[in-house]
């Protein structure tokens, strides 16, 4: 099969579960408070899924309406990628199943587990997979269940993470869509961001993450820019893992893209890892933020610790 030119991301959709929980609600149970909350991660309420509602639920509804908005049938799709970290059991993977529910027959399918920068890691893959011929038209979601795997007495975490899914349907391009991915990963900190083991809750040093996040990151974005032959000036849009409202403000401003929309989705969803930035990105084109043909600076970080980041064109 010949190579590709390029790929694009043909449309975005996202997905969230019914249930509010407001900053005020974690206060009856744990000495925290609005003011506290809003001040150090900048939440003021977060989407948490109901006990029969699964991340391969919140996939599937994500993945549908992405795929509902590209036009494609789902006939069409030859290749599903699900980046997740929350799975309860980690056989079988979720991507087989994401596939089966929307109806899509046979295709390739597998998981990604690169915590919250796993979505551009699947798009990455995704991008890669068209450009070679391996396949033609693919499913790209993120998707979190982080509820399922925190203690909701702790308060360093409880406040911050969330649920949700983001999705996002790639096809072929004469011209590239995705630029070339700039990733890797700060193993020493592995321990920074963790689940102990099958009994354990989700663990964070804060502060830990903070420093590295605010301080090593910023570069990465700058090169993913460069690599894709971008200025910071030309973007239109700065889409990043929505960890924590100071962490994305303080790399927004290093960054120093003047006339781009940055996500701020943290204040209303929460962290929601993997699912965070398809799911940022779908709403902002909801609200007709962003241009239609404008470029966004994707950046995922998270456990790992991982990075990754790329310039698309917005669909």
């Amino acid at each position: 099969m010949p190579s590709i030119p390029g790929a694009r991301v043909l449309a975005f959709g996202g997905y969230q579960p019914s249930n509010v929980v407001t900053n005020d609600e974690l206060a009856a149970r744990i000495e925290t408070s609005d003011e506290w909350i809003r001040t150090r991660v900048g939440i003021v309420e977060r989407r948490i899924a109901s006990a029969n509602e699964s991340e391969v639920d919140l996939a599937v509804q994500a993945g549908g309406k992405a795929l509902a908005a590209s036009g494609l049938a789902a006939s069409e799709i030859d290749l599903v990628i699900v980046a997740t970290c929350t799975l309860e059991a980690p056989i079988p993977n979720a991507a087989g199943r994401v596939a089966h529910r929307l109806g899509i027959d046979a295709p390739g399918a597998f998981d990604v587990n690169a915590a919250c920068a796993g979505f551009c890691y699947a798009l990455a893959a995704a991008s890669d997979a068209i450009r070679s011929g391996s396949a033609t038209n693919v499913l790209v979601v993120g998707t979190e269940k982080l509820s399922q795997w925190i203690d909701w007495d702790d308060r360093a975490t409880s406040v911050i993470f969330a649920d949700g899914a983001g999705a996002a349907v790639v096809v072929p391009s004469e011209t590239p869509g995705i630029g070339p991915v700039v990733w890797g990963s700060a193993g020493d900190k592995y321990d920074a961001i963790m689940i102990k083991d099958r009994e354990s809750h989700l663990r964070q040093e804060g502060q830990t993450v903070f420093r590295w996040a605010t301080t090593a990151l910023h570069p990465v974005a700058l090169r993913a820019c460069e690599r894709a032959g971008v200025d910071p000036a030309e973007l239109a849009a700065f889409v990043p893992h929505q960890a924590n409202l100071r962490i994305i403000e303080a790399i927004a401003r290093k960054i120093g893209a003047p006339h781009a929309v940055v996500a701020k989705d943290i204040v209303t969803a929460g962290n929601t890892s993997a699912a965070s930035i398809p799911l940022a990105l779908s709403r902002m084109i909801e609200r007709g933020e962003v241009p239609s043909g404008g470029l966004a600076l994707l950046l995922g970080f998270g456990a790992g610790l991982t990075y990754a980041a790329q310039v698309i064109e917005i669909p």
